[in-house]
């Protein structure tokens, strides 16, 4: 019965994950500019590979494989946050956003590649 209701829920997030990631790549083709789509790549992406790893883990229920799929969680909770920030900052450094679009641009007062401003 436990197994059961595992494996259902295993399924549900399963396709909830691959919604997500359908959604994030959709947004990636569809956004305008560099920050909207480095938001869609990010944000739904990251809870929709979790989900995924989720209903896997749900599914298989070995502790080895359980280790596996924490480990790949881990790794993308880890490394997300870093490209998103990276993306971002080659798109404010080459110019290539809309400033028209920021609320607020902290890096405004510095120099255009969000160095410091003037002579070094």
């Amino acid at each position: 019965m436990i197994a059961t209701i595992a494996d259902w829920l295993g399924a549900g997030c399963l396709v909830a994950g691959a919604v997500l990631a359908l959604a994030a790549g959709i947004g990636v083709l569809r956004f305008p500019d560099a920050l909207s789509r480095m938001h869609a790549a990010t944000k739904p992406q990251v809870l929709g590979v979790l989900l995924l790893l989720l209903g896997i883990a749900l599914r298989l229920r070995s502790p080895a494989d359980l280790g596996m799929i924490l480990l790949v969680a881990v790794f993308q909770l880890a490394t997300a946050p870093v490209a998103a920030q990276m993306i971002g900052r080659a798109a404010y450094r080459s110019g290539r956003l809309d400033r028209s679009l920021l609320d607020a641009d902290e890096l405004a007062e510095r120099g255009p590649d969000g160095g410091p401003a003037g002579p070094a």
